[in-house]
């Protein structure tokens, strides 16, 4: 919040353009067109929810993995990589 507050007040009471802004400040030139665009961060603005047909109907396997790896030493809790290997073999996973 502090730097979008510093841009928009290096940009329009110093009169620094978008490039030497996005320069100075260390982001890009788009970033600092949507910084002046709105008054304030306009936030997360996802409208639907991720479709993901072929992983909805295991993601109760998925979280019966993770519960039962709060269980265990860090060191024996499952990967991404395992997580997906488990539910190609066991359960019939086709995704990817």
């Amino acid at each position: 919040m502090d730097l979008y507050r510093r841009v928009r007040l290096a940009c329009h009471q110093q009169d620094m353009s978008s490039r030497e802004a996005a320069r100075h400040f260390g982001v890009s030139r788009e970033t600092v067109s949507k910084m002046l665009k709105f008054s304030e961060p306009p936030g997360y603005r996802r409208v639907a929810t991720a479709s993901r047909p072929n992983l909805d109907g295991f993601t109760y396997i998925i979280d019966g993995y993770i519960e039962g790896d709060k269980l265990v030493h860090s060191k024996q809790r499952h990967t991404s990589k395992r997580i997906f290997e488990r539910l190609r073999d066991e359960h019939g996973f086709t995704g990817g």
